[in-house]
């Protein structure tokens, strides 16, 4: 009975309590609806048998140093992680860009030496500026693979760092998952750099077609225009 009395004693305080937070706040009992939940679940924290009446709160796990620090370097392990996919991903798309526009520029290049010769100037020039134009998007294109090869790079030291602190920290699964994440990573890239390098190569072929295929173009022309004046020599000579 006594333990009732403390109870209901309890409560009634509880409730005094909450209809005066209620009657201050009378404006603004639908947009704070949550003092009801409080008042509910103080109500069903009264416990008969002990008489309290204590308004419940979330415990928190007593967590150690150690405990502390192993979540946190596992989560440092998964930003950069994070970070190094996203400059990755980044990073192969502009070197696929950088090899389909050097391609683009070869083609370009070997249609107007298989060419040479047969164009009128308008088209000559025509096309001269299709392949000015290309050039430029293979720089741009080249200026951007820098750029995101630069971001990737940190990204990569980022994770190895961030997989040495989560292994001295006793993080070791942050630690292995960080470093394949790593070597993933450099495996994709170098896959894709692979394109871009046959496709510097291809280019550097043409470069050299090119030399030789106006060389000869220019012998050519020259030896077409002797033959041309010789005939008129001997006339004059005549």
């Amino acid at each position: 009975m006594a333990a009732l009395r403390r109870t209901t004693i309890c409560f009634g305080l509880l409730w005094s309590s909450a209809r005066g937070l209620f009657s201050s706040r009378v404006p603004a009992l639908n947009k704070l609806g949550k003092w009801r939940n409080i008042l509910y679940t103080s109500v069903a924290s009264l416990t008969v048998g002990g008489g309290l009446c204590a308004i419940p709160f979330k415990q928190v796990d007593n967590l150690s140093h150690d405990s502390l620090i192993k979540r946190a370097a596992s989560l440092a392990t998964d930003s950069s992680s994070t970070f190094l996919s996203q400059s990755t991903l980044a990073l192969i798309d502009a070197i696929t860009e950088y090899s389909k526009a050097v391609h683009t520029l070869i083609a370009l290049q070997r249609r107007y030496l298989a060419s040479l010769g047969k164009l009128t100037p308008a088209e000559e020039d025509t096309i001269w500026q299709v392949i000015i134009g290309q050039r430029a998007e293979v720089n741009d294109k080249q200026d951007e693979c820098k750029r995101f090869e630069s971001t990737w790079v940190s990204a990569v030291r980022l994770c190895e760092t961030a997989a040495e602190a989560a292994y001295t920290s006793g993080a070791e699964h942050a630690s292995i998952t960080a470093r394949t994440n790593i070597l993933l990573a450099q495996s994709q890239v170098e896959e894709a750099q692979k394109l871009s390098m046959d496709a510097n190569e291809m280019l550097a072929e043409t470069k050299v077609m090119e030399v030789e295929r106006m060389a000869e173009y220019s012998t050519s022309v020259q030896n077409n225009n002797d033959e041309e004046e010789v005939p008129e020599a001997y006339l004059r000579e005549d």
